[in-house]
């Protein structure tokens, strides 16, 4: 068993986000190896700049924080029409290669925790 505490996990800047990878693939910088999940912590905010709408495996996200947040989501990268305002302790379910970006008003922000998996080939 590896115990990872989120302080000493260091942030990483990514477009339209501030991240901590926990539990991934090693070679991707997490912290701790896994070829199925892919586990960690993002902070979305001015400071990181806006986030492209993207989509990937089946993804389970946990609101940790939300000061005037949302996610958009459709059916392709330039057709988000649904948008869901986002409150602490909501769980959304994202169906696998369902488009979505989180967004917010400005001086607005967003933390969440996210899971998803990897497709290893068997």
């Amino acid at each position: 068993m590896k115990v990872i505490e989120r302080s000493s996990v260091p942030e990483q800047l990514l477009p339209g986000r501030f991240m901590q990878k926990i539990v991934g693939k090693a070679t991707d910088g997490y912290q701790s190896d896994s070829q199925i999940l892919n586990i960690g912590y993002c902070r979305y905010c001015a400071e990181a700049g806006p986030m492209e709408p993207h989509m990937h495996a089946e993804e389970t996200v946990q609101v940790l924080s939300s000061d005037r947040a949302w996610v958009r989501f459709g059916p392709a990268k330039d057709d988000l029409p649904n948008k869901i305002m986002l409150e602490k302790d909501m769980t959304l379910h994202i169906p696998e290669a369902e488009w979505h970006v989180f967004e917010y008003e400005e001086g607005g922000s967003l933390e969440i925790l996210f899971i998803y998996g990897s497709k290893v080939a068997l």
